[in-house]
């Protein structure tokens, strides 16, 4: 399991806002590219966001699906893609210091390409792009709450 975690400026409810916007996801989730659909009632148990991961036009279409979810403290999800593999995400709000939130944010990769690499070099891929993916979460949410972020 890989974890990283970040925390933003602002209250998990907001955090939770921006997660609870399946259209958002191409504009934090690092790699996904393109939402072409989100199912009425996201982030619900069993609801699905159809997107795209890549650049065009090298684009896997695929689906995250949410597994389970507590509004405004947890998100457990299923992404598929493709032959890249399929990965089980948990994403954790807490709150921290004076409004702020501690999002904690955990992906095992399970099957595919990704599966098969050794958890040293899944940790040496994923890090990185999920304290990314955690950066521009921060950014939209503090961005909803008309906060600014240098």
């Amino acid at each position: 399991m890989i974890e990283v975690s970040r925390v933003v400026p602002v209250p998990p409810e907001t955090v939770f806002d921006v997660l609870a916007d399946g259209w958002s996801y191409a504009g934090w989730v690092v790699g996904s590219s393109h939402i072409r659909a989100v199912d009425d009632g996201w982030p619900a148990e069993g609801a699905r966001i159809h997107h795209s991961v890549g650049a065009w036009p090298l684009q896997l279409e695929d689906t995250t699906s949410v597994q389970a979810v507590v509004p405004r403290v947890s998100l457990f999800l299923e992404a598929r893609g493709g032959i890249l593999g399929t990965a089980d995400i948990t994403i954790i709000l807490a709150p921290h210091g004076d409004g702020e939130t501690l999002v904690r944010m955990a992906e095992t990769v399970r099957t595919g390409i990704g599966g098969l690499l050794p958890e040293s070099l899944q940790r040496l891929l994923l890090s990185p792009r999920n304290e990314e993916s955690l950066a521009r979460l921060s950014d939209l949410a503090a961005g909803r709450a008309g906060r600014s972020q240098p």
